[in-house]
């Protein structure tokens, strides 16, 4: 079993909410992926002596939460030193995920009213 059955299984056994387990694995996958993306954008690992002298390199990051329907996401977006990388993970400048938004337009498009929605 991995780490996330693991944890599922033992706040399961103890009645918790899976919310944070479900947050706290989110939030770890999502900084891995956006690592990944800029290492992918770079065209070399992180360490590597591939990127000595190559023009552009990693410059920090930023911290940005992100709301969910399992919570904040505290996520840390990488940032090139040329200013070129955009990720594609999440919406520039979005702080929210649209899941409640989609549905109600997904409602009003069967042809339910919205005094039936709200």
């Amino acid at each position: 079993m991995n780490e996330l059955t693991t944890e599922i299984i033992a706040a399961l056994a103890q009645k918790q909410d899976l919310d944070e387990v479900f947050r706290h694995h989110l939030e770890i996958a999502i900084n891995q992926l956006l690592q990944t993306e800029l290492a992918e954008f770079l065209g070399y690992e992180r360490y590597s002596y591939a990127g000595i002298n190559t023009g552009n390199n990693r410059n920090g990051s930023y911290e940005r939460s992100f709301d969910t329907k399992y919570g904040q996401l505290n996520l840390t977006i990488p940032r090139d030193r040329n200013g070129r990388f955009e990720n594609h993970t999440l919406p520039a400048y979005g702080r929210h995920s649209d899941i409640l938004e989609t549905t109600v337009i997904q409602l009003y498009t069967k042809g339910i009213t919205t005094t039936e929605i709200a």
